[in-house]
Formats: structure tokens, sequence, C-alpha cells
């Protein structure tokens, strides 16, 4: 026999237990962000060649503002796999932009979870509006990196933005004027259309050849990717 209490007409019914999904209010989406001197403390190997990075990323998969595009690169600084997707969440909260990350590095690339240590890094290079300097929306693209990083068995690389002026690595100062963010693609009409959401992936039975790095060679064929 089980007894039970109907609730006064005053009193509200108990609220149902918040989702263990997306938390949304302001507090933790400031807390799901990196200022630039912890991103700078965090010992984030540098690149060698920052500038070949970035070059071969652009020409890859061609960003306009709004588009983040994703990288793995094995410890000779080649590339593994990219992935280019639109930005499409409209509130900087690292927990989304997380879970982005991931879902883009699950599609390239397997996990390296089962190693003790990481082999290969990711970068993250974001083409946005505005000034090169650190944003609150940077902020929350480096927690998002880092967390899919450890969710991945990656090491966390760098965080590159580009800009109307040029990139920036972002907690090391290193920059250049080109390429730059570009507003799209030119049409035969004069207009302009940002690209696709776009793919890159190596061969998996071929990650132990020696390969051109990523600045160097023709650029590989894309497939179609979700955005954001």
């Amino acid at each position: 026999m089980t007894f039970g209490f109907a609730p006064s007409a005053g009193q509200s019914r108990p609220r149902p237990p918040a989702s263990f999904g997306m938390p949304t209010d302001s507090s933790n989406q400031l807390a799901r962000s990196l200022e630039p001197a912890e991103w700078a403390a965090a010992g984030i190997p540098l690149l060698r060649d920052p500038r070949e990075v970035v070059t071969g990323l652009h020409a890859r998969h061609l960003p306009s503002p709004q588009t983040a595009v994703v990288a793995v690169l094995d410890q000779e600084e080649r590339l593994r796999a990219s992935a280019s997707f639109v930005r499409r969440a409209t509130a900087s909260d690292g927990w989304v932009f997380r879970n982005a990350l991931l879902s883009q590095l699950r599609r390239v690339i397997p996990h390296d979870l089962r190693r003790r240590t990481p082999v290969r890094t990711a970068v993250l290079l974001y083409c946005r509006d505005g000034e090169d300097q650190w944003t609150q929306e940077d902020g929350a693209w480096m927690w998002g990196l880092r967390d899919a990083c450890t969710l991945h068995g990656l090491r966390c690389g760098a965080y590159i933005t580009l800009t109307r002026t040029g990139w920036r690595v972002l907690g090391e100062g290193r920059s250049g004027r080109r390429p730059q963010a570009e507003r799209g693609l030119p049409r035969a009409d004069g207009s302009t259309a940002a690209p696709g959401a776009t793919q890159h992936r190596e061969p998996l039975t071929e990650v132990d050849r020696p390969r051109g790095r990523l600045g160097g060679g023709s650029v590989e064929p894309f497939r179609r990717a979700t955005a954001m």
C-alpha cells in the first residue's frame, strides 16, 4: 500500500531536475571561457611555422567570417585532417563550441584516447569580423578547443584568428598580413557567396608515410560537412 499527498492549491508542483544538457546561464558561460593569461599559462605547444599552417588551411577551406576551421597535425606538423563549419550559435558559450568542435573531429579522424600521451595536435583557425585582439568569443573558443582535445585524446594546439587585417596566434603574438578574412567567393555577376563547410582527411593507411607539409602541394578535394 502506498500513500500520497496532493499539493494544495497554492503550492506549485516541484520542478523536474535540470537537464544535464547545455547549461545556458550567463555565469556558466563566463566560466566556460579562457582569458589570454590562462591560455598562455596552459603550456600550448608553439607552431614551428604558423604562417604555413594558416596559408594551407585558408587555401583548403577559404573561410569567410563566422567560419571555424579545426585541423589535426601530426608530430611533424603535417596535416592529418581538417573540417570547417559556420558558427550558428548566438551566445559565445564554450560548451556549445566544444560540442561543435568535437563533432567535427569525430567525423574526420579517430580518437587517440587509448594512448597514454597524445601524439597529434588540434589547432583552430577562426575567421571573424572585428579587431585581432582577444574577445570574449575567442575565450569561449579557447575553452571549447581545450575541452574537445581532452575528449578526443589530442593535444590542444594554437588558436588563431583570421580578420580583415590578417591572422594572429593568440597568446603568443605571432601574426601576419596574409591571408586575410574575405567576405565570400566572387561570382560571375560580381556578387559574393560564402563557401560551404568542408572536410579534408588524409587516407588512414598513409598516416606514417612522409608527405609535404601543410602549406605546399595542390589543394585536396573537399567533402561536405554539416554546419554548426
